[in-house]
């Protein structure tokens, strides 16, 4: 499995231990969603771009008419399932270009900042809903949307990334 980040935002000066230690947490997340819904790691690669609120709201606004800022935005290679996690794990070509995640960090700032948590859980747990999304899983109704943050909290919970109740 591998997963490319690029850091989009201009003017952000970036301590290169906090890099290392983000770029590691992630790619355990992206381990752990992989493997919790039985996805092929092998030759798989996902994409996280890190960008602002501006560009964000420019995807937002082109690729769903909404136009906003957002936290996070997923775009899957394979579209259009009709079930969660609906992948052909036998076919030979899964298992390959998964999608992109795109992350506000503004956004997720102000969250965490809201939601009385750090800044790395807030990205923990935007980068595993991003990931579910392109995984197949979507919060359309209740019954998703239930599913989808239980699965989300299981996985940010196995990783050390629970949420701190106050």
């Amino acid at each position: 499995m591998e997963l490319y980040i690029v850091d989009e935002r201009e003017g952000v000066t970036k301590a290169p231990e906090m890099e290392e230690s983000w770029q590691l947490m992630l790619e355990q997340l992206a381990f752990a969603c992989l493997e919790e819904v039985g996805y092929p790691l092998e030759d798989t690669e996902i994409s996280l771009v890190l960008t602002n609120d501006e560009k964000i709201r420019r995807l937002n606004a082109e690729y769903r008419n909404i136009d906003q800022p957002t936290d996070v935005l997923s775009f899957a290679m394979e579209e259009g399932l009709d079930d969660e996690a609906d992948f052909h794990f036998d076919d030979p070509t899964a298992g390959k270009v998964l999608g992109d995640i795109i992350i506000s960090v503004e956004t997720a700032e102000r969250q965490a900042q809201e939601y009385g948590h750090s800044l790395e859980r807030e990205m923990g747990f935007l980068f595993v809903h991003g990931m579910l999304h392109l995984l197949g899983y979507d919060h359309c109704d209740e019954e998703q949307r239930s599913r989808m943050r239980a699965l989300e909290e299981k996985i940010l919970r196995n990783q050390g990334l629970q949420r701190e109740w106050t």
